[in-house]
């Protein structure tokens, strides 16, 4: 796979980052020269049958568009027009495709979603739209059309199953061969048309809604809540109006609501947690061979070890978070661990400097399909 140099065409990452990302787009001739898929269409086809890999059809003709979610066991004939299948997360289910993701891991894993394909026969298509994430488009198969628009207006057609821009103007179109790859920034309208047959890798960034977070930290922090004592009033007067909220009752209970606060801790854990946590769809295989802790020590030490495809690993400060699970670490293990984030894998002369403790943890992850050995 190429470097992330290439990847960009001429630019650096950092030079990327300050003129490109989140700003405008960017389009790269032959960012990947001599591109070939990765899966081949029968391979994606099926992919796409699986129960445990989300995927979608989507059919249009005219102004009327269909979706089905998967698994997709019956799909339309090839040479019929005007159909599309995307399938999720395909770096979760092939070696290949997780690799070619990790090339953009010149943003931070904490922000990296997924890499979904887009197989489309002549015409296929999803629509003009805009994505509330960044992405590239990297062209796999075939030839795609991409009209693209920075306007500001992102009304939807109504009573579509897909979100459909209501009134898309096109200011620039780009014809992309495999190889080359197109990025757009967030809310940026676009519509993608299949030329003949094509397969598109669109790397896809994960940007939570600050509505979902503060739900989800809310549930978070619910059961370390520790507000002891009850409510009293024992210079409780006769009330005047039997039916109004009582000023000492709304007074104490602020008061105590008020001693909740959250500290940087608290939210450092729950973010490492939540963006660490598999999805829904993410099912973990244990180890084939189940191996005891000495003899696990004995494999690793020889050969190393890796992250599995499906594992998310992330750390900040003294703490460690892997698959929605944290624990605070030493500065010893501290250094061991974050190696394993970085690389995604260990070679025998870091882990000549692994503690008990941490060889006991990487068993754990050994048996439950978390890591493996390289």
């Amino acid at each position: 796979m190429k470097n992330t140099l290439t990847l960009l065409g001429d630019i650096s990452p950092a030079t990327f980052l300050r003129d490109y990302w989140h700003k405008k787009p960017l389009l790269i001739r032959q960012a990947i020269p001599g591109f070939k898929p990765l899966l081949s269409r029968q391979a994606l086809f099926d992919m796409a049958s699986r129960d445990d890999v989300e995927s979608r059809l989507i059919q249009q003709n005219g102004d009327d568009w269909k979706m089905e979610h998967g698994p997709l066991t019956k799909l339309p004939a090839l040479k019929q027009k005007e159909w599309t299948m995307l399938v999720q997360g395909v770096n979760l289910h092939d070696d290949a495709a997780d690799d070619l993701l990790r090339q953009f891991r010149f943003i931070p894993d904490a922000r990296l979603d997924d890499l979904m394909i887009s197989y489309a026969s002549d015409g296929g298509g999803v629509g003009p739209h805009f994505d509330s994430y960044d992405v590239f488009l990297l062209q796999a198969h075939g030839q795609r059309r991409w009209r693209i628009s920075a306007q500001k207006d992102l009304s939807l057609v109504d009573g579509k199953p897909l979100k459909i821009l209501k009134n898309f103007k096109s200011e620039q179109e780009f014809v992309l061969e495999p190889g080359d790859m197109l990025y757009l920034p967030p809310q940026y309208a676009h519509d993608g048309v299949a030329v003949g047959e094509c397969m598109t890798y669109s790397i896809g960034f994960r940007a939570p809604a600050f509505q979902e977070l503060g739900e989800a930290f809310l549930q978070f922090m619910a059961d370390s809540i520790d507000l002891p004592g009850r409510y009293a009033d024992p210079a409780l007067t006769p009330a005047k109006h039997p039916a109004q909220l009582p000023e000492e009752l709304l007074s104490q209970v602020t008061d105590e609501i008020n001693k909740m606060r959250f500290t940087d801790d608290d939210i450092t854990i729950f973010l490492g947690e939540y963006l660490s946590e598999p999805k829904a769809t993410v099912f973990f295989e244990p180890a084939e061979k189940s191996l005891t802790p000495a003899r696990f020590a004995q494999a690793a030490n020889k050969r190393g070890l890796k992250l599995s495809r499906k594992t998310q690993m992330l750390y900040r400060g003294k703490h460690v978070f892997i698959n929605g699970e944290s624990f605070g670490v030493g500065r010893a293990d501290k250094a061991v661990l974050s190696v394993l984030a970085d690389e995604r894998r260990l070679d025998k002369s870091t882990l000549q400097h692994a503690s008990a403790d941490v060889m006991e943890a990487f068993h754990n992850w050994y048996e439950d399909g978390w890591l493996e050995l390289s």
